[in-house]
């Protein structure tokens, strides 16, 4: 289950948004079998690049004189979990045993009726040995 921050101002739907992060991080870490760290900046990279993209589209008016009305910052963070030796667990089950803990949080000052901010875990990454957690914020342009 992916663990979202609802924004009731999100000037696309919050299903979008986590259709948009689900198969993009499907997409770039299809492959991924668990932290590398020789690729971990180039997963962030397309996560971010193919996120704004996806933004940018969806919010931009039809017509090419005008303007997106929104500016966007897109986050990716990936951690690596802690090894787990599945050998040492019940039936080779994952346990919590060492696995790191994270926490982010952000703060911002704007209009609360046209900014705003989505959080969002992508919740396969788990089965790779990794956590990763998006933050899309928006800004309308006046």
């Amino acid at each position: 289950m992916a663990v979202e921050t609802p924004s009731a101002n999100s000037p696309v739907p919050i299903e979008d948004l986590t259709k948009i992060a689900t198969e993009t991080c499907d997409t770039t870490l299809k492959d991924a079998e668990g932290y590398d760290h020789a690729k971990v900046g180039e997963w962030n990279s397309q996560i971010i690049h193919t996120i704004l993209k996806a933004l940018i589209s969806a919010t931009t008016p039809p017509t090419e004189s005008k303007t997106p009305p929104y500016r966007f910052t897109v986050n990716s963070t990936i951690v690596q979990q802690g090894l787990v030796d599945k050998s040492s667990t019940a039936d080779g089950q994952q346990s919590n045993t060492g696995k790191r803990g994270m926490h982010s949080a952000s703060g911002a000052f704007w209009d609360v009726n046209r900014d705003g901010m989505w959080t969002f875990k992508y919740p396969s990454a788990e089965e790779r040995g990794l956590d990763v957690v998006i933050s899309v914020t928006w800004f309308a342009v006046s």
